[in-house]
């Protein structure tokens, strides 16, 4: 839905006509609220909110399921490594690099 600059309107309006533009929001209208000139808040149904936040959601799980989906494509592909061997690697990288540092000189 547009924005029309009849939607755009004054904090210190919007506190005159709070009922009256409560009702429009309700019959679908949304409103933006401006302080000084810039924009402050959005009035919308609760309906809508609720229905902004559910898609909000499925989104986050689209997501996780895509991430999910290329997790096992990457299993498919062998593109992993077991993580008990990963992480002896990196034990063993880490103790070398500190056998191989020079020991600190006595002052």
């Amino acid at each position: 839905m547009a924005i029309s600059a009849s939607d755009v309107i004054p904090l210190s309006q919007a506190r005159a006509n709070l009922s009256e533009l409560a009702d429009q929001v309700k019959a679908g209208a949304e409103k933006i609220i401006t302080k000084n000139g810039e924009s402050y808040i959005a009035m919308i149904d609760a309906r809508r909110l609720d229905y902004y936040h559910q898609l909000e959601r499925e989104h986050i799980h689209l997501l996780l399921i895509n991430d999910a989906s290329q997790g096992l494509a990457d299993v498919a592909a062998g593109k992993v490594k077991d993580a008990r061997s990963t992480l002896s690697a990196l034990q063993r990288r880490r103790a070398t690099a500190a056998n191989a540092a020079p020991a600190p000189s006595p002052d």
